[in-house]
């Protein structure tokens, strides 16, 4: 039975069927009955008032002094799970699940869809827990709900209903082993708690994990519940991408994508943008098909009427259109799509916002899905989610930011508008990413800022106790006094860790982090993170490692101060903890090329080049444009043997960098094939051999000029000791080429030693010039080469003897001397063979 209840709450309503079982069988039960009715009918503060919750949370109004708040909730909940028959304890159970959920519905009510809630502490709670100052126990609370060192957002409303919630669903879940889909309602809370917390929490990491594993074994147990899988899916995927598990959020989306039976496509579409477009051009539009006809076999959410979401307003542009005019609409005219159908919109945009850079085009891409998501408004958490998305995106267009700014307006003041009951708002929600009031209202402040209007946004910021805006407002106005004296005054009216941290950040003096610090008994990861990189500033860089650690042993979670500390670190030629820093900084954010290339340089520094390799080939995997990491990368497979994958960064950085040349790696591949080398996977280099002339092809072309090149050229082509006859004049040409290269480039003349090497090189072309010359059935062919070859040698020889012969000896210097002998005697050679290849012809 317990099964049959939990789905229809998790859906959110009854389907008639279900509705007249309910009436004849649930509603009636004892304990369970009338909280669930009230539950399923939408009067959730009904289930708080109710006579067998009051006696729940109130017991006989006794506690003990000084007693911690979640401690005598525990033990409340407790002692009514196990004070009951056994009869009575599953049905003790639904109650139990029908007071969490019904804390959590008016949590989110109270914080993110509106209106707001009117119920207050002092109706649930016994008068002997309630202190005489009231803020105290909300103190109290927030302490309770603070994990990881991370600290409660100051104004959150009714933070009691989140921690009762919390006492049930984890702190005596393990009383309440009949309800399957509880993990669930975990996951819910999670997802709402870890909101309201300054950074990602471990702990909420951990338990959302073993949730999930939980709910995907129970839901495999009814397999017809299709929107229900969907629903849990789409949570799934925010769940992940909250906690940086790209991957995991991928494969949730695309199983949501799959059951929904949408195939959702980016395509081109013939259409105008603006008033005065004549022709009709390919515009960027999504379009979504079912797969196939699906029937209604299962119960949806009915969509709220228009008039009660929150307004669409128009772009009111004088040249842009509101929205894309089709030149044949019908053919890409959406399904009516259901609530799990937009959801699953929403989730796949969201998953690809969160997987591609920050572009013009991915603008584009995501503005397509908020088209579609808004042509049809319904659900107030899908509107407003895709809303919100729209303002990102728009706030940045000139023809936009007005619409942005109204957008943003009209969302904060809805949530005062009571025309539009929170049941109706809760629909879709849990699978929707909705933003929390204050957030829609910082975004409120931030547009106000990006357009000058500082002081407006200031009056945001303070009403909202973001303090850390406030200062920032103050500071951009040029009243850097003023920061100080706001901060300091909220201090003398209660002190708390995270505002000394903003004092300290004012005014840059560590005293301030270390009563932060203190005063929150070594819990606030923050005070730590402030403080070492207040170090890092000064170049402090020992004590800087320090602090940074012990605000990862509070909250291990902080992707920005894993990657600081790995930088520290490399100060401190730490690599062994810089490598442990940016392993953990991937593992958080698997799609950071930084932390990948710096992870690779870390290992580099420890010699292990292998791990190099593999982290640096990630770094790419997640940013394929940058230069400095394909340089590394170069570096690294040369340096181990990885041949062709060096052939391929030599490509892509010609292709990054125009001028890009490095003859060492070049002379490095060549030696590799030539000697025919094993490479890093065990196979022969000759095997590159055409791969590296293509490459050389390219680099001579782009490097025409450069002696070097074009000596690797050649010896990759044999050096005119080939057995093919083509190679070897192939060889020659490219010798000829490095010689008049050298020559021309100059600055070696004056050297004896560089003058010798020049000569040693002009030998073995001479030599190769015979070579293929004694091998040309067509002697004008080869008198050609042993002309051209005999002028270059002499113009040498008459250059040695002119730089490099002693005045008052008349001798040549001493190390050219056997070189230019050798020189001189190729030049005879060169001079009897052009004798004789000329006889016959005279």
């Amino acid at each position: 039975m317990p099964l049959d209840v939990e789905l229809p709450v998790l859906r959110g309503f009854l389907t008639p069927s279900e509705a007249a079982e309910w009436k004849h069988n649930m509603f009636s039960t004892a304990e369970a009955g009338p909280l669930l009715k009230s539950l399923m009918e939408g009067d959730l503060e009904e289930v708080l008032l109710s006579p067998q919750v009051l006696d729940l949370l109130r017991g006989d109004g006794s506690c003990s002094e000084g007693e911690d708040i979640e401690a005598y909730l525990e033990k409340q909940v407790l002692q009514y799970l196990t004070c009951g028959t056994n009869n009575e304890h599953t049905n003790r159970q639904l109650a139990l699940m029908a007071l969490a959920v019904s804390c959590l519905h008016l949590f989110a009510q109270s914080n993110w869809t509106g209106p707001p809630v009117s119920i207050s502490i002092s109706d649930l709670l016994p008068p002997a827990l309630l202190s005489s100052e009231p803020q105290a126990l909300v103190d109290a609370i927030h302490s309770s709900l603070l994990i990881d060192g991370e600290s409660v957002y100051s104004l959150v409303a009714n933070p009691l209903l989140l921690l009762l919630a919390r006492v049930i669903l984890t702190k005596c879940s393990s009383e309440m082993d009949s309800l399957q889909m509880l993990p669930w309602w975990t996951l819910r809370y999670i997802r709402l708690h870890q909101q309201i917390l300054e950074a990602c929490s471990p702990q909420l990491l951990d338990l959302a994990q073993s949730s999930m594993d939980r709910v995907v074994k129970s839901l495999s147990l009814c397999p017809e519940q299709r929107n229900l899988a969907i629903h849990f899916h789409l949570e799934c995927v925010y769940t992940n991408l909250t906690y940086y598990n790209y991957q995991s959020a991928k494969e949730h989306s695309e199983k949501a994508q799959e059951l929904s039976g949408l195939n959702i496509n980016m395509t081109g579409a013939l259409g105008k943008r603006t008033h005065f477009q004549q022709k009709y051009l390919a515009q960027l539009i999504l379009e979504v098909k079912r797969k196939q006809d699906q029937a209604e076999d299962e119960a949806s959410a009915t969509p709220t009427p228009q008039a009660s979401l929150p307004k669409d307003y128009n772009l009111g542009d004088e040249t842009v259109l509101d929205k894309i005019n089709l030149a044949e609409p019908d053919q890409y005219e959406l399904p009516d799509l259901s609530a799990e159908e937009q959801a699953v919109l929403l989730g796949v945009c969201t998953d690809f916002q969160k997987n591609n850079p920050v572009h013009k085009l991915t603008a584009e891409e995501l503005l397509a899905f908020t088209s579609c998501i808004l042509s049809q408004p319904k659900f107030w958490a899908v509107e407003v989610t895709a809303l919100c998305l729209r303002t990102k995106l728009e706030r940045g267009n000139s023809r936009c930011v007005e619409r942005a700014m109204m957008q943003t307006q009209a969302i904060v003041d809805h949530f005062e508008d009571r025309s539009c009951p929170g049941t109706e708002r809760l629909k879709a929600f849990y699978f929707c990413q909705a933003p929390p009031r204050w957030a829609v209202q910082k975004q409120l402040g931030s547009l106000l800022t990006d357009l000058g209007c500082t002081s407006s946004a200031l009056i945001i910021y303070q009403k909202l106790e973001l303090w850390e805006d406030v200062v920032i407002c103050y500071e951009r106005l040029g009243q850097h006094g003023k920061a100080e004296e706001i901060v300091r005054h909220e201090l003398e009216k209660k002190e708390t860790p995270s505002l000394y941290c903003l004092l300290g950040d004012i005014l840059r003096e560590h005293q301030y982090y270390d009563r932060a610090w203190e005063l929150s008994a070594g819990r606030s990861a923050r005070a730590m993170r402030s403080k070492a990189l207040l170090h890092l500033r000064s170049k402090d860089f020992q004590q800087c490692v320090d602090c940074f650690e012990q605000s990862v042993r509070v909250n291990p979670m902080q992707l920005g101060v894993w990657f600081s500390l790995g930088c520290a670190y490399i100060a401190l030629q730490g690599y062994e903890g810089a490598a442990k820093a940016f392993k953990r900084c991937v593992t958080l954010e698997p799609d950071n090329p930084e932390a990948w290339n710096n992870l690779s340089s870390a290992y580099i520094r420890l010699n292990n080049k292998e791990k190099a390799f593999r982290t640096l080939k990630e770094a790419l995997r997640c940013n394929y444009e940058h230069w400095q990491i394909w340089e590394n990368f170069i570096m690294v497979s040369t340096d181990i043997g990885e041949f062709s994958e060096t052939i391929r960064a030599y490509h892509r950085l010609m292709d990054l960098r125009e001028n890009y040349k490095d003859t060492e790696i070049l002379k490095i591949l060549v030696r590799a094939v030539v000697e025919n080398l094993i490479d890093f996977q065990g196979q022969q280099a000759e095997t590159l051999r055409s791969k590296l002339k293509e490459l050389l092809g390219r680099v001579s072309a782009r490097h025409c000029s450069d002696s070097e090149v074009w000596q690797q050229y050649a010896r990759l082509y044999g050096d005119g000791h080939s057995s093919s006859p083509e190679d070897n004049d192939k060889a020659l040409q490219f010798l000829s080429k490095a010689h008049h290269c050298k020559v021309q480039a100059g600055g070696w003349e004056k050297e004896p030693g560089l003058f010798k090497e020049v000569i040693q090189r002009a030998i073995n072309m001479g030599e190769v010039t015979i070579s293929c010359s004694k091998k040309k059935s067509n002697p004008a062919e080869a008198l050609q080469i042993l002309s051209s070859t005999r002028l270059s040698l002499k113009s040498l020889a008459t250059k040695a003897k002119q730089m490099h012969t002693d005045v008052a000896t008349g001798q040549l210097h001493g190390e050219l001397l056997d070189g230019v002998a050798a020189l001189e005697q190729v030049l005879t050679e060169l001079q009897e063979l052009s004798a004789t290849l000329r006889g016959p012809s005279q």
